[in-house]
């Protein structure tokens, strides 16, 4: 099975550098949904058995977008592919945030091990990679061959990594999931996963 990880298109508190996560949302910008439509084009011939989704508005818009060019499927959107709930970081801005908390800022964008959610009410990285990781598993049995997956920078970045194999520490490495991007997995277990191909966006200039 071939999973197909998209994060969201560019949204406004993107632009503005705040933080979302699982409760807040902001629409995506126009420039966003041209870029989508790119992607859409790029992944029109191929024949996914389904296509997933975040619950929430910024992903199930991508989603919408991508599947204007799959019209025989239908958007499952899904609460376990939520973007990490950051707990009283949503909404703020990351710079601010960053002048207050250096540290765990620091920790979050390079180091998870060392990033404490208590801190803010956050998820933990185990919360947030397993609910992820949890549905995955759960798509092994259904005989899927190609399936599509819109989720989130912070929450995919980390369950991806995990997926692979790496250790919390390196969940980071190099760097988080663009906006846009399309990460491919193979897997014949649901258990052992091969990186296909990571971050893409070379779709844009073709």
């Amino acid at each position: 099975m071939k999973l197909y990880f998209v994060r969201h298109g560019k949204t406004k508190w993107n632009q503005e550098g705040r933080f979302q996560g699982a409760s807040e949302d902001s629409p995506l910008l126009p420039s966003a949904v041209e870029q989508l439509h790119l992607l859409g084009q790029y992944l029109k011939t191929t024949p996914f058995d389904r296509i997933y989704t975040s619950d929430l508005p910024r992903a199930v818009s991508t989603a919408q977008i991508i599947a204007q060019y799959h019209p025989d499927k239908e958007i499952i959107p899904v609460r376990e592919l939520r973007e990490w709930q950051l707990g009283t970081l949503e909404g703020a801005k990351i710079a601010t945030v960053q002048s207050i908390y250096p540290k765990q800022i620091a920790a979050f964008r390079n180091n998870l091990a060392t990033f404490d959610p208590d801190l803010f009410g956050a998820e933990s990285v185990y919360q947030t990679t397993k609910r992820v990781q949890t549905f995955i598993e759960s798509l092994c049995d259904k005989g899927y061959e190609q399936v599509l997956i819109v989720g989130h920078g912070a929450n995919l970045t980390a369950s991806i990594r995990t997926l692979l194999g790496y250790p919390v520490p390196l969940l980071r490495k190099k760097g988080g999931l663009t906006n846009a991007s399309l990460t491919i997995l193979e897997t014949t277990d649901c258990k052992h996963f091969d990186l296909v191909t990571w971050n893409d966006l070379s779709y844009v200039g073709k």
